[in-house]
């Protein structure tokens, strides 16, 4: 069992790391193990278009979490790196989902015609369905360096995360909610669901893999929350002030489709101040990692300061 010390030194970000380096760094490293991890086969059509948005780019930031917090807890990254996999995986069958005209009716994303645009919305459909399944026996059949109880803990908690205590559960409250006033209890439960809990077992399960006490576990889960409701304030933020082609995907449509954000609720001055609260209070919870929580500090700081 993996142990850390939860008492200072401070967590505060050194002036000599380079954030942009880290995150190109790891992003490589992922872009090369999700290229691997899914050959084009017969029947070819489906694993292309799987491909297509798998290997679309992106931020990657789960698998980077992921990775980040295995490191920091003072384990090889290897170990996590199918975690970090599927958890790419998951995150792009939500996008490819999310894209349909049955739900946000998006042409773009990632600046790249979106799925169902170049496939077909039933080749689209079934994508996401098969990079769903395929995470979670990714990391049933590849994870290696683990005790089975933790792999299996962490197929259980991506399982909870994704479905309709999660992911899924707050897409549906965000579909009902469209064009009607909705308190900050109810958006909030949106984005702890909707976008949250994919981040939260992003790094929750890192530390699983490698034997983390209960304390540590917990401080890791209530980052990850924070920086995740921090993470869809800001995305509510830039889907006003910023432009198509800063975002790679459409600009605008959550006001179009009269979507429930922070900035409708609350105005964008104090949804701005509430996502630095947020990353200020996560950056607590890191407290007593010392130089090792500089990618998961620089990361959460990050997140409110993005322009896309």
């Amino acid at each position: 069992m993996v142990t850390t010390n939860l008492n200072p030194p401070s967590t505060t970000a050194s002036t000599t790391f380079n954030l942009k380096s880290y995150l190109a760094k790891r992003a490589t490293q992922v872009e090369a193990a999700l290229d691997s991890s899914l050959p084009v086969v017969y029947p070819e059509q489906i694993y292309e278009s799987m491909r297509y948005s798998l290997m679309a780019g992106g931020k990657r930031l789960r698998p980077i979490l992921c990775l980040a917090t295995c490191e920091m807890l003072g384990a090889d990254s290897a170990i996590a790196m199918p975690t970090a996999c599927a958890l790419e995986m998951v995150h792009t069958m939500s996008l490819i989902h999310d894209d349909l005209p049955a739900m946000d009716n998006d042409d773009y994303r990632r600046g790249k015609l979106t799925n169902h645009k170049v496939y077909g919305e039933d080749v689209a459909v079934l994508a996401g369905d098969a990079l769903l399944t395929y995470a979670f026996e990714y990391i049933a059949t590849q994870t290696q360096g683990a005790q089975p109880q933790q792999v299996l803990k962490v197929i259980a908690d991506l399982g909870k995360a994704v479905g309709a205590n999660g992911l899924v559960g707050g897409q549906i409250v965000d579909l009902a909610s469209e064009g009607k006033a909705i308190d900050e209890e109810t958006l909030t439960y949106i984005h702890m669901h909707k976008t949250a809990a994919l981040l939260e077992v992003s790094v929750t399960s890192a530390a699983i893999l490698v034997g983390a006490d209960v304390d540590v576990i917990e401080r890791l889960r209530r980052y990850a929350q924070r920086i995740g409701l921090a993470f869809q304030i800001v995305d509510d933020v830039l889907d006003i002030t910023a432009t198509s082609e800063e975002l790679g995907k459409s600009a605008g449509k959550d006001v179009a489709a009269q979507k429930a954000t922070y900035p409708s609720l609350l105005g964008l001055e104090a949804s701005k101040q509430k996502a630095d609260q947020l990353i200020e209070a996560a950056i607590a919870e890191l407290a007593g990692f010392g130089e090792a929580a500089q990618p998961l500090v620089a990361i959460a700081q990050y997140i409110t300061a993005r322009t896309h």
